[in-house]
């Protein structure tokens, strides 16, 4: 196939992961997609996290009633930490004869890979489930282990507390913010600016880490507003969106929570959310992120001319004023201080539009797509009593 054939062809797309980020990325760049890297958390390694080796001892120390196993790469990581501490035998003999929850298949797996069995498994792969069913038993007195992964879970943990059980958490693979914030500061202003068109979030603390580098270059509130309207975002699970769904954030997310579901969900509804087509001068336009498809061939497009184009295609056929099409050019990054600042938008001149028109003309490789009505602005070459294909999302500079 052309690359104009593959779903993500023509779209930018964040990746924020630090596990598995490179596999992400050969999904997304196999379906089409530029792919921005900007790890936003990193892996604390498991051989010196102290806090991992004191819960392993507590869980060996005295018996467990039951163990929850969230993740299968999470308990596999624990047994290899405990593999390197001496205590692996002890742990595993310790899990025998215990009520071990698994919260998915991947974590049944890795209960039954070292010879246990699992008593129950949500077919939801649900921590809600999980929880309600320990709080269906008496818990009074008892002792649960509880493998986390990647983050606390403070209502889990604290409604079993509340039932009166005794809580050990297991921190396996717990994050931190990167040492270089820089690729997701970059990031962070792409979106704002309108130059990605969606970020995917595969973990929890990925996002309060995307949210607490923007606040602190001021740009929460703009990133928010770009989630909500032209970047789409994209997470794993309900777990990774609740920070976004409770700032009123829509969000794609896949049925089961899997990369390669992720992937899926992405090139199934970013296309719909932005794209667009228009028939002009005879032929087929779609405008793809940060590119058009014209004559069956994939064209990117600079971001001042895309949104001159963008401008244009919501009123195909139309004059847009060039005094109207100053406001849509993309305003400019300041660098010095906090390099996403944005500064105060200088006011276009027309001969920046004409710049951008002349470039646009040149990226489309056609003449005739983009007229010029004198003395009154531009417009595409439609009819405008033609129906184009109703826009799909609202298009930003």
């Amino acid at each position: 196939m052309s690359s104009a054939d593959e779903p993500l062809a023509g779209f930018a797309v964040g990746v924020t992961a630090a596990r598995r980020h490179e596999e992400l990325a050969m999904l997304l760049e196999r379906r089409g997609a530029r792919v921005v890297l900007a790890p936003a958390i990193r892996l604390i390694p498991l051989a010196d996290d102290v806090e991992l080796l004191q819960a392993t001892k507590e869980c060996v120390a005295r018996p467990l009633d039951h163990a929850v196993v969230t993740t299968g790469i999470g308990f596999r990581a624990w047994l290899e930490a405990a593999d390197g501490w001496g205590l692996r035998e002890e742990l595993v003999a310790r899990l025998e004869g215990v009520g071990i929850l698994a919260r998915g298949p991947k974590a049944r797996g890795a209960i039954r890979q070292i010879g246990l069995a699992e008593e129950w498994s949500p077919p939801a792969e649900s921590c809600a489930e999980v929880l309600k069913y320990l709080l269906a038993k008496d818990l009074r007195g008892a002792r649960v282990a509880v493998q986390l992964y990647g983050e606390q879970l403070p209502e889990f943990t604290g409604a079993l507390r509340a039932a009166g059980a005794e809580v050990v958490e297991i921190p396996v693979y717990r994050w931190s913010r990167t040492d270089d914030s820089t690729p997701l500061r970059r990031l962070v202003g792409q979106a704002v600016a309108g130059t990605v068109d969606a970020i995917t979030f595969t973990s929890a603390p990925a996002v309060a880490s995307t949210l607490a580098v923007a606040a602190e270059d001021g740009l929460e509130e703009p990133l928010l507003e770009a989630l909500r309207t032209h970047v789409v975002a994209a997470c794993v699970g309900p777990v990774t969106a609740q920070a976004l769904t409770e700032r009123a954030v829509p969000t794609v997310q896949p049925e089961r929570a899997r990369i390669g579901a992720l992937v899926r969900a992405l090139a199934e509804n970013l296309p719909r959310r932005r794209s667009r087509r228009l028939s002009v001068r005879g032929t087929e336009l779609e405008l793809r992120g940060h590119a058009v498809v014209l004559d069956g061939q994939l064209r990117p497009i600079a971001p001042a001319p895309m949104a001159i184009l963008r401008a244009l295609a919501r009123r195909p056929g139309h004059v847009v004023s060039r005094a109207e099409l100053c406001g849509v050019l993309p305003s400019r990054l300041m660098s010095g201080g906090s390099p996403w600042a944005r500064e105060a938008r200088p006011q276009a001149d027309e001969h920046a539009v004409e710049m951008a028109v002349a470039r646009l003309r040149r990226g489309l490789g056609r003449t005739g797509i983009v007229e010029t009505v004198v003395k009154r602005g531009y417009r595409l070459a439609c009819d405008p009593r033609m129906a184009a294909e109703p826009l799909r999302a609202e298009f930003h500079g």
